[in-house]
């Protein structure tokens, strides 16, 4: 499938999402974590379990942005030999079988500029990426990856939150491309839940600025929270709850116990439930 243009994953599955009358699943989860194979068996399983839209976590060695759960997915990962080249090599694993779910790759500048930045987006594109999520990146950097990631056909997906004032809005959407990720708290991931009052007038106020999806993340940790989410926006984003599931269920040594894959797979499933029946209620 093309990645150019109005070919991109995300733009088609968001319409597709948009005309079927419901909000999408989008699930986090960190490359790698716990150990390669574990990973990629469930990157592969998340699209049947209901997952609409995958973020897959470059591990990095100081994720600032992230809580302690995703922190230690991404040591985890460190641990059991993740690199950037072996992520990019999950998605072309993935694409084998997948064509139709988008992947995003989410985290640092750090890994990108260490791999190089004009290989890393030729690979990415190659490899069946759609878009990236760089946290760390703000608008007057466009020039350092937002734009050559765009002129190499993906989306570079920005973040907005509650401190994103009307004043600072056009400058985060004057490039972002696929959906913008509104994370409804400040602060790190996976410590604590935004009102459903003020995620509500979030959306309403994005949605007055640009014509993109809005998915909204950061404290969504069950399948009643996904659907309120669902209710008011075009996507809900789950990352804490599922690498906190991974960890769960992981032995004495760090290693994957044989229930993991249903464990994680059975709570997408229920998100999904949640997100699909949202606005039928």
């Amino acid at each position: 499938m093309s990645l150019n243009g109005s070919g991109n994953r995300l733009d088609k599955r968001f319409a597709d999402l948009k005309a079927a009358g419901r909000a999408g699943l989008v699930t986090f989860v960190t490359a790698g974590d716990p150990d390669p194979k574990t990973s990629l068996a469930l990157v592969k399983a998340l699209p049947g379990a209901g997952a609409d839209v995958i973020e897959l976590g470059m591990p990095f060695t100081d994720p600032m942005a992230d809580g302690p759960a995703i922190q230690a997915s991404s040591l985890r990962a460190l641990a059991a030999g993740q690199t950037m080249k072996k992520t990019l090599q999950l998605v072309r694993d993935f694409r084998r079988e997948e064509q139709a779910t988008p992947i995003v790759l989410m985290g640092y500048y750090n890994p990108i500029f260490q791999y190089g930045v004009a290989k890393f987006l030729k690979d990415a594109r190659e490899a069946g990426v759609d878009g990236l999520i760089v946290v760390d990146l703000p608008p007057e950097e466009d020039e350092e990856l937002c734009l050559p990631a765009k002129e190499a056909g993906l989306h570079f997906i920005r973040l907005a939150t509650p401190t994103t004032d009307d004043k600072r809005l056009p400058a985060v959407l004057r490039n972002t491309a696929g959906f913008v990720y509104y994370v409804a708290i400040a602060g790190i991931t996976g410590t604590r839940s935004a009102a459903d009052a003020d995620i509500a007038r979030a959306v309403t106020r994005l949605k007055r600025h640009t014509d993109l999806p809005v998915a909204v993340g950061f404290g969504i940790r069950n399948a009643g929270q996904a659907a309120a989410v669902a209710k008011v926006a075009d996507g809900a984003v789950v990352g804490s709850a599922l690498v906190d599931r991974v960890a769960a269920h992981l032995d004495s040594k760090g290693k994957a116990k044989p229930d993991l894959p249903e464990a994680l797979l059975g709570l997408v499933r229920e998100l999904a439930e949640g997100v699909r029946g949202a606005r039928n209620t």
